[in-house]
């Protein structure tokens, strides 16, 4: 019997840890084939390669990003060949099991839940009796009925096979993000997240898992992300991963985890601070709201003057980045409180904010109980709200024209001096610069036309100067000393128009050519002659105080020079 384990993951970087699992598990009485594609590839490409596999069995692994184009692909395969058995299994097809097998009749089975044992003993009915009311956890077709069969009980995780041992995977290892988990479960119950429907925690074997990760360093590995969802529940537990990665990392490998900030106690990140590389860790903390009352109603117990400390702490360490994320759109969160949270959580200036809109999952208590807050919310994957009793479409229209440009001008960090000033000193509040200027990109069309670097800084300026800010020309040069300094290479042509005449310019290389030192004595070590100084430098005036501003960021209004060399893939920032 030939199987194969598949999905559509949703971009090629990805791996997706549950097909491995199967795998692991189901051998050796079971040989599975593992046919991982991503979610833009061309349904008939997918469809070709699965069909000339010759398998008698695929199961798909569905999520809330592949189940439109995964259902796709098996009605596909079923119209070419309706003899291979289809099993779907996954978080997005174990909830409203009736309704997916009545809708999707090319689905034979359905793999409820915790899929491992599930799978392997539906393959053993599949290649035996087909007695498979002794199958736990699966819903299937006899006699024209669906029938559904109860959940076994819980996996020993302890007692799983490794996912990550298998020889194909070997040269993609250093190519893709490995997933990996220590534990399933969570403490919580937030009534917006499929997590909240399983009650307790259950571990991994520690030394199991440490010896994955050596296995994966030493194959190539280079971005490990653990998908536990909350990383750190137990103090003892994350101090002593914690304490193995410091110890055993090897150079280039970034580990990245999902925190829960409010219970993170300062001892840990002071730990962290001292001991732990530069960017070794990677934290992912969920915020998702501000608003007490809001949190209430989800029942998300949330301290936001400690997550504020952890984040903060974290931030002052400089050694670990942080993704912090926000949903729009959760029970009684109007406009003007989004606001807010969105001003609350920027304050604290994360290397990244996620901006997101809830997503009504199956099975989670807020769907459930939609109609209480009045929800309207797509049909289909992945049921992204539309409305609710306070939040209007033309409010979420608002808040998406605000992620657009918080993605490209903020988490990118494509212009970090020119934002912190704008939301520092020119705009009421950061919310304020991220809606006007997303408003504005919206009206001028730029959502649907591509952008290259240059772009984003002159439509920038075209909205400042629409706006008529005051002290624009403070603005542009700092716009100018971000744009430089972020370079590897000089530029053929920036974005705007030089202020120097050809004269001026000269007549200032010239100068710093016979008194280098005058820049700093970097600079004159560089030693450069006329031809390198004219073929590796930029010179731009600017209408504040480099030097000043670089020391101690204050803009004292006072024109001064700026050279900028380019050298060995990086900017140097010369200021006179």
């Amino acid at each position: 019997m030939k199987v194969i384990a598949s999905t559509l993951n949703a971009k090629y970087i990805h791996t997706n840890i549950a097909i491995r699992y199967l795998k692991a598990y189901a051998a050796p009485e079971f040989e599975i084939e593992l046919a991982e594609y991503t979610i833009k590839d061309p349904i008939m490409n997918i469809v070709t390669d699965l069909i000339g596999k010759r398998p008698n069995v695929i199961g798909f692994s569905c999520y809330i990003w592949n189940i439109e184009e995964t259902i796709k692909v098996i009605k596909m395969i079923k119209k070419i060949d309706p003899s291979i058995q289809i099993v779907a299994g996954g978080p997005e097809v174990t909830y409203d099991v009736l309704e997916w097998m009545e809708t999707v009749k090319e689905f034979d089975f359905i793999a409820i839940g915790e899929g491992e044992h599930t799978f392997k003993q539906l393959l053993t009915e599949l290649n035996g009796a087909k007695q498979f009311e002794n199958v736990p956890g699966i819903a299937y077709r006899k006699e024209g009925k669906v029938k559904i069969t109860p959940q076994s009980n819980k996996l020993n995780l302890r007692e799983l096979p490794s996912p990550f041992r298998f020889e194909e995977d070997i040269s993609h290892l250093s190519k893709r993000v490995t997933y990996i988990e220590t534990s399933r479960g969570c403490p919580f119950s937030c009534q917006f997240c499929l997590s909240s429907i399983e009650v307790g925690v259950r571990y991994f074997d520690r030394e199991k898992v440490k010896e994955d990760i050596r296995y994966l360093m030493a194959n190539g590995a280079k971005t490990i992300k653990f998908v536990d969802r909350t990383f750190n529940i137990s103090r003892s537990y994350a101090m002593e991963m914690f304490q193995f990665l410091i110890d055993e990392h090897l150079p280039g490998v970034v580990f990245q985890f999902e925190i829960t900030a409010d219970i993170m106690r300062p001892e840990v990140i002071a730990f962290l601070n001292e001991t732990a590389p530069p960017g070794l860790f990677r934290f992912e903390i969920g915020v998702q709201s501000t608003n007490d009352h809001t949190n209430e109603l989800v029942m998300r117990k949330q301290n936001f003057q400690k997550l504020t400390r952890t984040v903060t702490m974290v931030k002052d360490g400089g050694k670990i980045d942080q993704h912090l994320d926000l949903i729009a759109g959760l029970p009684e969160e109007d406009y003007d409180t989004f606001k807010k949270t969105f001003n609350d959580v920027f304050a604290m200036r994360p290397e990244e904010l996620q901006l997101g809109f809830l997503k009504m999952l199956r099975g989670t208590g807020l769907r459930i109980r939609a109609e209480e807050h009045q929800y309207i919310y797509m049909d289909h994957s992945p049921y992204e709200i539309l409305g609710n009793n306070v939040l209007s479409f033309d409010d979420i229209i608002r808040i998406k024209q605000v992620e657009d440009v918080l993605e490209k001008y903020w988490n990118d960090h494509r212009m970090d001096k020119t934002v912190e000033y704008l939301v520092t000193h020119v705009f009421p509040t950061p919310f304020d610069f991220f809606q006007e200027f997303g408003g504005y990109w919206e009206q001028k069309g730029w959502s649907r036309i591509g952008h290259q670097l240059e772009d984003l800084y002159r439509r920038l300026f075209e909205f400042l100067a629409f706006k008529g800010i005051a002290e624009l020309d403070i603005v542009e040069g700092l716009m100018k000393f971000d744009y430089l300094s972020s370079l590897k290479y000089k530029p053929r042509k920036p974005w705007w128009q030089s202020g120097l005449e050809k004269a001026e310019r000269s007549s200032l290389y010239q100068y710093y050519l016979k008194n280098p030192s005058h820049l700093n004595a970097e600079f004159a070590q560089l030693n450069l002659n006329e031809k390198e100084i004219y073929k590796h430098t930029i010179l731009e005036k600017l209408p504040f105080n480099l030097s000043q501003y670089l020391a101690d960021g204050t803009i004292k209004k006072e024109v001064s020079t700026l050279l900028v060399y380019f050298a060995r893939e990086e900017a140097t920032i010369f200021a006179s």
